[in-house]
């Protein structure tokens, strides 16, 4: 993608949104510090940073969702306070959200008018007046399929459209984007970069969010950096490069990655994956796991890590590649197939996806080895003594705080929520076991207590994979880290090398077109 030559006059024009001293904190913990952001007429305004940055809890301060705690917002040179969605409408401020809030069973004229006043008719919405108001915005922006389509019917680029023909339908002044290429193919995404910029030409601001920084340096008059919560860069076009970017992001001077460094390790590998394949999320993904080892997988959110994990658990089939596991090429149907073959997993979701919450400990930790709890061989009655026994040994073994192994789970702590989803997979005694976010939401003792779990059972040869959008987690637990962007391997750390600038500079690279067009 080249800049574009043709920008609107924003760059000198005057603010009319101006943020001063945003600040929030939830929970004990500051998501905004200080943060200061202005929006210019006409302009496209990038806002990056990494995840946890507190690029989300600005835009939810500017939607009307969050209350800052400190803090003021003027429109137009007045001071206003939004205080829900609606008046961020009123005052003609958009979100466009990377999970498109339309109403699936609706068609498409309904959704671009819900919310807003429509002409009437004896008492009843005039739908063809409405057709006639809202088709030459929906002209205006490229939208050739018939405003009577169900939006179920639509694809995401579609969506998109609807989504933009709805603000501009309120007459909206700013429009903010939250990743809106993340489900996009390379001409879908073009469009939309021609749709972006005709807003920016007739003076339609456009707060554009992405991680990737390709984009940012296409489409962007100007780039608010975030970092800890903190801005800690605002750059204009005219000095803007990636490198400045990514220092920006990551919080230090990163020296260009010159190579991928090399595992050295003897022990014998436990799965090969090569060429795997499941557009859009993952791309000729190729990597060895050896035995024993902890090796982490890095990237930003929607880099394909978790597409990934799903494929070698069973759960997502793959459209290309294979793996091979001890040797043996490993093509799981099921995500029990891949538990009889040694495979365990752990998600990132563990109260929706990871545990029966209503239930007790012992359910839970037994759910892995039923089979292994019934009372005689051929009858599916469960030894609740047994299952109880073995309960206590996971909750002894991994120091789980619990009055008894009858606590239903929803009672616990983070923590022991999540020691209990591994515990049963320690029941199970699995070779190798894939974590999703695997101290996402606990403390830090608790998290302490999680690594040194991820550290013993490697020390006992099982082999390991963790997932984690946490720059710091990885350093701390990992023998190796590979690095995901748009769906591919983009760099590999090992040892000494893995850091957290290091991981976050990676994570921001792109993958090499010529191995895109060559997998397409």
């Amino acid at each position: 993608m080249v800049p574009d030559d043709d920008k609107s006059p924003a760059a000198h024009a005057t603010p009319f949104l101006i943020g001063r001293g945003f600040s929030k904190t939830f929970g004990g913990v500051k998501a905004l510090r200080d943060v200061d952001i202005d929006i210019r007429r006409g302009e496209i305004h990038g806002l990056v940073g990494a995840n946890g940055a507190g690029k989300s809890t600005l835009i939810k301060i500017l939607a009307g969702l969050e209350q800052p705690d400190a803090g003021s917002l003027s429109l137009d040179g007045r001071r206003t306070v939004i205080e829900g969605p609606d008046r961020a409408t009123a005052l003609g401020l958009s979100f466009i959200h990377q999970e498109l809030h339309l109403v699936e069973q609706m068609d498409v004229l309904e959704n671009i008018t819900l919310g807003s006043s429509k002409p009437t008719r004896f008492g009843m919405v005039n739908w063809r007046r409405v057709a006639e108001l809202v088709s030459p915005v929906a002209q205006r922006i490229g939208i050739d399929f018939s405003l009577t389509s169900t939006v179920s019917t639509l694809s995401t680029a579609q969506k998109w459209l609807v989504s933009i023909c709805r603000a501009l339908v309120r007459q909206s002044r700013l429009i903010v984007m939250d990743e809106p290429t993340a489900s996009l193919s390379a001409a879908e995404t073009e469009s939309l970069f021609r749709i972006v910029r005709d807003l920016a030409r007739e003076g339609v601001a456009v707060l554009y969010v992405s991680h990737r920084l390709d984009e940012i340096l296409a489409l962007c008059d100007r780039v608010t950096t975030l970092r800890d919560g903190r801005r800690v860069d605002e750059i204009d076009r005219t000095v803007l490069t990636r490198r400045r970017l990514v220092e920006a992001i990551v919080g230090a001077d990163v020296a260009e990655v010159s190579g991928r460094a090399r595992i050295r390790s003897g022990e014998p590998i436990v799965l090969r994956v090569e060429r795997l394949r499941r557009r859009p999320a993952v791309r000729n993904v190729s990597f060895a796991l050896h035995r024993g080892e902890v090796l982490g997988l890095g990237g930003l959110v929607g880099a394909g890590r978790s597409e990934t994990a799903r494929i070698i658990f069973g759960a997502d089939s793959p459209e290309g590649g294979k793996m091979i596991l001890d040797g043996v090429e490993f093509r799981p149907r099921s995500p029990y197939d891949a538990m009889r073959a040694g495979i365990g997993f752990i998600p990132e979701e563990r109260r929706s996806e990871g545990l029966v919450i209503d239930k007790s400990i012992a359910f839970n930790i037994g759910l892995t080895q039923l089979r292994s709890l019934w009372a005689a061989p051929g009858i599916p009655l469960i030894d609740m003594s047994r299952r109880a026994s073995r309960a206590d040994e996971v909750v002894r073994r991994l120091a789980m705080k619990t009055p008894s192994v009858a606590e239903p789970v929803g009672r616990l702590s983070g923590g022991n929520q999540q020691k209990v989803v591994i515990g049963k997979w320690l029941d199970r005694g699995v070779k190798l076991l894939i974590l999703d976010e695997p101290s996402r939401g606990v403390d830090i003792a608790a998290r302490s207590e999680i690594h040194r779990i991820i550290r013993e059972l490697a020390a006992g040869g099982q082999s390991i994979i963790v997932i984690s959008a946490d720059p710091e987690e990885l350093p701390e637990l990992c023998d190796r880290v590979l690095v995901m962007s748009e769906g591919e391997l983009v760099d590999e750390l090992v040892g000494p090398a893995i850091t957290r600038e290091a991981i976050l500079h990676a994570s921001y690279m792109r993958p090499d077109p010529r191995a895109i067009e060559a997998e397409a």
